[in-house]
């Protein structure tokens, strides 16, 4: 899971267009925005962009002037999840012994 905060600061004559391709992209999420251009967004990976390469992307919509990367998040899911799931017996030390 990779998450970035972003502030994006638009040409406030661009920005309804700018609004508009913003909210057509997955993986970016508009947060807030005030009426001088300034939008918090956030981004993540997707299954098809890294949040780097929808970052590169914001930079390239016409009307923007900035994109500042403010918050990153990085967490690797698939080592949580091996993390979180139970023991085995060998893992855990144990050993069964059958009766006879």
């Amino acid at each position: 899971m990779n998450i970035c905060g972003c502030l994006v600061h638009a040409a406030i004559q661009s920005l309804p267009g700018i609004r508009s391709q913003i909210e057509a992209m997955d993986g970016v999420e508009i947060h807030a925005s005030d009426g001088d251009g300034r939008l918090v967004v956030v981004v993540e990976d997707t299954e098809n962009n890294t949040a780097s390469e929808l970052i590169m992307q914001l930079h390239q919509i016409p009307g923007v002037l900035s994109v500042t990367l403010t918050y990153h998040h990085f967490e690797d899911l698939a080592a949580s999840e091996a993390a979180s799931l139970p023991a085995t017996s060998s893992q855990a030390g144990d050993q069964t012994h059958d009766n006879l």
